[in-house]
């Protein structure tokens, strides 16, 4: 039988103490180059991985942290793990993804089973609350893409509001007047904060509108889009992968996008300036905002703060060839 390789292995590999090792592991101490060179060396050479949950018992952390997203196919998740992943991994965390298909009930399981496995903290993207049970368990948690007003909970977003309001009046400036507007879920924050602007907007400048809900999907955008009847001037899609389907629809139905209608997207995902044609649409800064969240839940681990951090990112409207001026 092969003999396990214990730290005390290393530490002889690599003439270090058991101490060094350790801090090398979990990225407790700072710890010189060469010698953490000479101490990695060792740890690949015995191919050593750690027990992560004996070492938790007796550190009091895990060095993981979860997260807590709709689905990891939509490219807006897929770079705000990302952006939470490099930058955890830099300090020694890995990362958990799950999956809740926005459904509250499987939200409630993952939380559970993420506080049963003990990770450090979680990132959290859903449709739930579950701020009170947050609070009673004690979990260290960030919301990301939502405002929660609660100062016991840290957030990061970007300011929907805004940015929905000022790509519309850059619609209207371009003489639009009749307008469909497909929202995303309305349990999701960032769907319902797209939607109020846009019901400001049609309230203030007393547009022609119709409004269709949908799901934050391409197949979503192709189903909503098979039921307009009547061709309005543009239609708003509550986020790029909507605007996908929407377009692809009215392009099988011989309709030209810009020329017989105008649609826009929300996020700028990176395959919207290569999209046919590209789209006009909102640009959030995704990358940036999964990477704060990673720092949020850093900071708040480390005790570097005794203050909730939050952020809110401004968003930039992104002028393609989805739309156009109309006469």
């Amino acid at each position: 039988m092969n003999k396990q390789i214990t730290i005390k292995d290393i530490a002889k590999e690599a003439g270090v103490s058991i101490s060094t090792v350790s801090r090398v592991v979990n990225s407790s101490l700072p710890v010189k180059k060469e010698t953490k060179e000479k101490v990695l060396k060792a740890i690949e050479k015995f191919n050593y991985y750690p027990d992560s949950l004996a070492r938790s018992l007796r550190v009091g952390y895990t060095k993981t942290i979860g997260i807590i997203i709709p689905n990891i196919a939509n490219p807006f998740f897929a770079t705000i793990v990302r952006g939470a992943e490099d930058f955890l991994r830099s300090k020694g965390f890995s990362l958990m993804i799950c999956n809740s298909d926005n459904n509250i009930v499987e939200e409630k399981k993952l939380f559970k089973t993420l506080i049963e496995k003990k990770v450090d903290g979680i990132l959290y993207s859903g449709i739930g609350d579950h701020v009170e049970n947050l609070i009673n368990r004690n979990v260290k948690t960030v919301f990301i893409d939502r405002v929660i007003k609660n100062n016991k909970f840290s957030y990061v977003c970007s300011n929907n509001y805004n940015a929905m309001y000022k790509l519309l009046e850059y619609l209207y400036n371009s003489n639009h007047r009749k307008f469909i507007f497909i929202s995303g879920q309305k349990e999701i924050f960032s769907a319902a904060e797209r939607l109020r602007a846009f019901q400001d907007f049609a309230n203030e400048y007393k547009i022609d509108y119709k409004i269709y809900e949908g799901e934050y999907t391409h197949e979503s955008g192709l189903s909503v889009a098979k039921k307009i009847k009547n061709l309005p001037d543009v239609v708003v899609c509550a986020n790029d992968l909507l605007a996908y389907g929407v377009i692809e629809h009215f392009k099988s139905k011989g309709l030209k996008v810009p020329n017989d209608v105008s649609v826009t997207g929300y996020d700028d995902i990176a395959f919207s300036k290569m999209f046919s044609p590209p789209l006009t649409t909102v640009k959030q800064p995704i990358y940036e905002m999964g990477k704060t969240a990673g720092e949020m839940i850093f900071t708040i681990l480390s005790r570097k703060s005794d203050h909730t951090p939050v952020k809110q990112f401004e968003n930039e409207i992104i002028i393609r060839e989805s739309t156009r001026r109309r006469n």
